[in-house]
């Protein structure tokens, strides 16, 4: 399995440290922290003190994608997005957009974003074409159906191996369009268009995800329902299990953790490496 990626200015030896993205909702309606960081300086706050306590990539979104959430208007997706990515561009950490929409990962990376993340891997018309003569990192996720729709009926024949056909798919197509693989990255989709069940077996499934499609795997499962189902939690109160997650994913082949609860996590992983490679 490819290690490096490539992230825009910057670039990953994925090996035995799992990197910690953390997530800057500019959102007033995100399942766990929507609104919380919608106005610029709060925003700034929060970048600011995940940086403190050891983020390695910021993961900015302007549109909420939890289950039943509607799409939200270009213009409106802009004026979230661009006046963070412009004041966070030059915080030393590389800068992830979490859109969709071709027209916002134009303006995103014209900005200096490191990343697209693409809950709908980049099936838009011009998605592909909005990305590829760049040198940003791009996440290809899994998702079923629309956010919309995708918790209504999720239904699979074989989950993983569903999953793995749609991201070779499209890992082929991307490729194709003379997108290198060193800028490649996948993610199962936890959550988006899955039952329990489906989330559980793909978080078993890494390893295998990660050995098939030669890619390192993105996993983003904290705080989700998936948390809630085993512990019986409230979003609010899931930092335990987020973190359990977390690590079960990195043991399972994940080389990117996608996360609220930044410093925790941290902690967590440097513990865990520490036990596992018997460095301190």
């Amino acid at each position: 399995m490819r290690h490096y990626l490539q992230f825009g200015r910057f670039g990953f030896n994925l090996g035995d440290q799992a990197v910690v993205m953390g997530i800057l909702n500019l959102t007033p309606d995100s399942f766990s922290d929507g609104g919380q960081y919608q106005a610029l300086e709060f925003a700034l706050a929060r970048a600011e003190q995940m940086i403190a306590d050891g983020v390695d990539i910021i993961d900015i979104g302007g549109e909420s994608s939890r289950p039943g959430a509607p799409a939200l208007p270009l213009g409106e997706e802009l004026r979230r997005v661009m006046p963070a990515l412009y004041a966070l561009r030059d915080c030393g950490k590389p800068l992830s957009v979490d859109t969709y929409k071709p027209e916002v990962m134009r303006e995103a990376i014209a900005a200096g974003a490191d990343m697209i993340n693409d809950i709908n891997g980049f099936r838009a018309p011009g998605a592909l074409e909005a990305v590829a003569d760049s040198d940003c990192a791009l996440c290809i996720m899994h998702m079923q159906s629309a956010p919309q729709t995708m918790q209504q009926r999720p239904a699979y024949d074989d989950v993983v191996a569903e999953v793995i056909a749609f991201l070779g798919e499209r890992v082929a197509t991307m490729t194709a369009a003379g997108i290198a693989p060193e800028r490649l990255c996948i993610d199962p989709g936890f959550g988006f268009g899955k039952t329990v069940e489906h989330n559980y077996a793909l978080l078993k499934a890494g390893a295998r995800m990660r050995a098939e499609l030669g890619l390192p795997l993105l996993a983003g499962l904290s705080r989700k329902s998936m948390i809630g189902a085993v512990t019986g939690k409230p979003v609010e109160q899931r930092l335990a299990g987020s973190l359990a997650g977390a690590l079960a994913a990195v043991a399972h082949g994940a080389s990117i953790v996608r996360v609220h609860d930044v410093a925790e996590t941290v902690d967590a992983f440097k513990v865990w490496q520490a036990a596992m490679n018997n460095s301190i």
